[in-house]
């Protein structure tokens, strides 16, 4: 028995923008999957995982949560309540800007830098064990369109 493509099952015969769509979304959540499994094993929602990456990258000066906000893979509604259970957990700290009181600075502790090196190598090679076998010419196609569907600056735009 052959099993339809989703947009197939759906009916969707006249819109090849809405076929590619429903098969980004559906390509998009298969390949989450596995590394989503990784950062739940250590308990981190994917957005947990990727503002600890943030204030990684980010080094000692840290991140307000506008800052952090805008490098997000993807939105969080409610990025306060996100940094407060980081905080929670002390794998960040929060304080209060040197030089602009008004601001809150977000910081990675030692004990959210050592859960990363934890998990430097599983996610990665999740993400191998998933995409790896469209091979690099593939892939590297597969990552320009998406970069040029959805450049880093759209974020700004919406």
């Amino acid at each position: 028995m052959s099993v339809p493509t989703p947009a197939a099952a759906m009916a969707i015969r006249d819109s090849l923008e809405e076929e590619v769509l429903i098969a980004l979304v559906r390509a998009a959540w298969l390949a989450a999957e596995r590394s989503n499994a990784v950062t739940a094993a250590v308990g981190l929602s994917p957005s947990q995982y990727n503002v600890l990456r943030i204030l990684r990258a980010a080094g000692r000066e840290g991140l307000s949560c506008t800052e952090i906000g805008t490098r997000m893979v993807t939105r969080d509604s409610d990025l306060t309540r996100l940094m407060s259970g980081l905080a929670r957990a002390g794998l960040v700290v929060r304080g209060t800007d040197a030089t602009d009181r008004r601001r809150s600075t977000n910081r990675i502790t030692a004990e959210g830098r050592a859960l990363l090196r934890r998990l430097d190598r599983d996610v990665p090679e999740a993400a191998k064990q998933t995409l790896g076998h469209l091979g690099r010419a593939r892939l590297t196609a597969l990552r320009d369109l998406l970069v040029t569907f959805a450049p880093p600056q759209l974020s700004e735009l919406t």
